[in-house]
């Protein structure tokens, strides 16, 4: 089985043959770089839903089962999906309005045979983090455009305290640091990722 979460062409240099015929997909959020409606409708294995917060069903043609905050599903001979909050506190707009408000996206919690993976979305440091549980793998925003930057980032790993950490959404961010913050202060261990490159999880 095959998952993608945030599957985008946009802004990324990415383009549609990188991508290959997935099982399901999990949006966290409406942005354009994170829910991309053609790209999910080559992509979709006929008749597979995709999962999204309720406020992405205007943009997403065909099956989408909606997972508000708090919610999960069983996926047949597949992962357990739990989806999370995910906001900002302290990124906001010139007018103070948050990129990201509080019910407008996402995170998730994927269990698959007992490993837990947590994709944290779009979001800053919140409290709901405090309350994830044990996380085997967490990936976590650290660019600080429109999310946590690298220093905010390593914060919350040391909250959440899973096995691994792996900073996304970088944004041009220099990873390094995020690494040195997090391996010298705590027992996670950070795994930095190039595009292409892969990590298994035993």
């Amino acid at each position: 089985m095959t998952l993608y979460i945030d599957p985008s062409t946009k802004y990324t240099g990415l383009k549609d043959k990188d991508f290959t015929q997935v099982d399901y997909i999990l949006v966290t959020h409406k942005h354009d770089d994170h829910c991309d409606p053609k790209l999910i409708k080559k992509i979709r294995k006929l008749g597979h839903p995709v999962i999204a917060p309720p406020n992405c069903k205007d943009a997403i043609k065909g099956i989408m089962w909606d997972l508000p905050p708090g919610q999960f599903m069983q996926i047949s001979d597949g992962p357990h999906v739990r989806a999370v909050h995910a906001y900002n506190i302290t990124h906001t707009r010139p007018n103070g309005e948050p990129y990201h408000p509080k019910g407008f996206g996402v995170g998730y919690i994927i269990t698959i045979d007992g490993k837990k993976i947590y994709h944290a979305g779009d979001t800053d440091i919140i409290p709901e983090m405090d309350t994830l549980g044990m996380i085997d793998v967490a990936l976590l925003p650290a660019g600080g455009t429109f999310t946590m930057d690298l220093e905010e980032a390593a914060e919350a790993t040391r909250r959440i305290d899973p096995e691994v950490a792996i900073p996304m959404h970088l944004k041009g961010a220099d990873p390094a640091g995020f690494k040195t913050s997090v391996e010298g202060s705590s027992s996670v261990k950070v795994v930095l990722l190039s595009e292409s490159e892969e990590y298994t999880l035993e």
